[in-house]
């Protein structure tokens, strides 16, 4: 986590997800793919992808505000998983972020985001 910078975004990996109802499959999700190849053929397509995410036990908080200003809050997550006999759990899982407004109608101080660090017992 040293290495986490939000100064350099080149480096960041990230997934964005989209929850989807129980009655979606895999092969579901890979007919509507060709369809949307056939129609559309956008570009980024080929980087979708079916996947499951498994929450696990998680420290979490809503932060509300830019999302530039986020580091603050997040470092009080990760000083509570210490100061509270958990170690970081990012082998398994990643930390993430549940986005409830929409930026492009909610002024930047007013954005509502769940942040989520998976943790550990250790």
């Amino acid at each position: 986590m040293n290495q986490f910078t939000p100064d350099n975004k080149a480096i960041w990996k990230w997934t964005s997800m989209i929850l989807q109802p129980g009655y979606v499959s895999e092969d579901l999700f890979n007919r509507a793919m060709e369809q949307v190849k056939k129609k559309k053929g956008p570009p980024s397509l080929s980087k979708s992808r079916f996947q499951s995410f498994l929450e696990g036990l998680s420290v979490q908080t809503m932060y509300i505000g830019p999302f530039a200003e986020e580091g603050p809050t997040i470092e009080k997550l990760h000083n509570y998983i210490t100061d509270n006999g958990y170690v970081f759990d990012g082998a398994n899982r990643k930390h993430h972020e549940i986005y409830l407004s929409d930026f492009r109608k909610t002024a930047p101080e007013k954005l509502k985001t769940v942040i989520r660090q998976p943790m550990a017992k250790k």
